[in-house]
């Protein structure tokens, strides 16, 4: 058994993130991953038919881009190619009209009717102060670089997304354009800060486009782990961590689990205290997935559709509301908000000649089994009319299936917990270090601290910084 400087258990984008970190800074680390795969949630398997790839948890991967930290990494010279949809999303209706968020943002609100001014409005000072505001909210609470900046980005996140739209906007359309970005973070549309994800996402499309890996999203781990053996990182698979004190000896160790995964490893010497803290943390609700192997393109009346990457389904503001609301009491609408995603449209080498891919889901309760199917395809049959009639084969996850497939996603929670304003920036704990434990060894680097979950690795960064600082202070001057 090697001795190590930092040992990283789990190998999904944050646990990389964390080693390449203090790999650059000249440690000697090493990533261990209990499956016989590296990714964590981000996997690329044939899930329905030979030779039709899908991407089994993260797919689109709008901050794989933009991360602060991943956009500095030469990837690309270890394989990683992106593919950018002509439209990063787009919101259709069923009276045939639809939405498209275009990377240029006078494009996109030239749609928009009575509701272009506030557009630009709203989105302008955000994308041009973008540099400035992104290393506070991609981070632990702070003191911000940018003040007057960050205050301003502020007084627009904070409120919920029901009163953002309704200051804002006039047109119903728009509305729902609006909702469809700020649904990817699973609370009400009436929760403080869920117009904190609208904002952000739809700002990331305006700058970097919704981009994802060619050939699959596994492809991007790939990219990574070449590179971070390249400059002397050690990879370790099928060796599962459930006593630290099996591990070799190291000054540090990081996890990239959520809190219920850490809890059940013994050897951590954790307080009583962090201990009951950890064990209250909240998780949300969970996705229902769909992945599909189609015979052609989903056939949705609006062109646009044709040409975005990711579609959101929700055909009004209150259905949204209505839709998001319901899971958070245990219950499902029949009409739900559904995200989906094309990627063969854009990326011929996901399926068959002239064959597709596509894969959406929609929110349930947090640990459903319900099949919904049913009232996903109807929710796309009412924008594209005929595509349950493409449909060759199916494969489904419920949130069983998903916490089975990769353990951090506890009960179908896709983000690592609750995101909402008690949990945004201080996860796991109510703590000004987030990423550091009771026992001053362990830390965490997984979603369940901040900025929280999405394919960015500024969780594992901003651990690694930490571990840095406590342990390694000379290589941080």
């Amino acid at each position: 058994m090697s001795n190590y400087d930092v040992i990283i258990t789990g190998s999904g984008p944050n646990g990389i993130a964390a080693a390449i970190q203090l790999q650059q800074k000249g440690l000697k680390t090493l990533i261990i991953e209990q499956a016989n795969e590296p990714g964590g949630a981000v996997k690329t398997e044939e899930l329905t038919l030979p030779g039709f790839q899908h991407d089994v948890g993260a797919a689109i991967m709008p901050m794989g881009i933009a991360s602060p930290f991943f956009r500095n990494l030469p990837l690309e010279q270890f394989g990683l190619e992106w593919v950018f949809p002509e439209i990063p999303y787009a919101h259709p209706f069923p009276d045939g009209s639809a939405i498209a968020c275009y990377k240029d943002i006078h494009k996109t609100a030239g749609q928009l009717e009575a509701d272009k001014d506030s557009y630009l409005r709203l989105f302008k000072p955000i994308i041009q102060n973008w540099k400035k505001i992104e290393n506070n909210i991609l981070g632990p609470l702070s003191w911000p670089d940018s003040t007057v900046n960050l205050l301003k980005f502020g007084v627009k996140a904070l409120p919920p997304a029901r009163n953002l739209v309704n200051r804002y906007f006039k047109e119903e359309k728009t509305k729902s354009f609006f909702y469809g970005a700020a649904a990817h973070s699973s609370l009400p549309l009436t929760n403080l800060a869920s117009a904190s994800f609208g904002l952000v996402l739809a700002s990331l499309a305006h700058q970097y486009n919704w981009p994802f890996p060619k050939g699959g999203a596994e492809n991007f781990i790939k990219a990574l782990l070449k590179y971070y053996q390249s400059i002397g990182g050690v990879l370790e698979l099928n060796k599962k961590v459930s006593n630290l004190n099996t591990l070799p000896t190291a000054k540090a160790y990081l996890f990239d689990l959520t809190p219920r995964q850490l809890l059940k490893i013994e050897g951590t010497d954790f307080s009583a205290k962090y201990r009951k803290q950890l064990s209250n943390y909240n998780y949300g609700a969970g996705v229902f997935k769909i992945d599909w192997a189609l015979s052609g393109a989903i056939p949705f009346i609006n062109d646009k559709c044709r040409k975005a990457g990711t579609v959101h389904l929700g055909f009004s503001p209150e259905e949204l509301e209505i839709s998001e609301a319901k899971i958070h009491k245990g219950k499902l609408s029949d009409k739900p908000y559904v995200l989906l995603a094309q990627h063969s449209n854009f990326d011929n080498s996901r399926a068959p000649k002239d064959k597709y891919t596509a894969w959406a889901y929609c929110h349930v309760p947090h640990g459903s089994t319900a099949d919904c199917t049913a009232i996903i395809e109807n929710q796309i049959e009412r924008v594209a009319p005929g595509f349950k009639d493409i449909v060759l084969k199916r494969s489904t996850l419920n949130t069983r299936k998903l916490e089975s497939f990769n353990p951090n996603l506890v009960g179908g929670d896709i983000n690592g917990g609750k995101p909402d304003i008690t949990q945004l920036f201080t996860r796991p704990i109510i703590s000004f270090s987030p990423y550091a434990t009771s026992n001053k060894q362990i830390y965490i680097c997984s979603s369940s601290t901040p900025p929280g979950g999405g394919v960015h690795g500024m969780c594992g960064f901003h651990a690694a910084q930490k571990v840095l600082k406590d342990h390694f202070q000379d290589l941080t001057e």
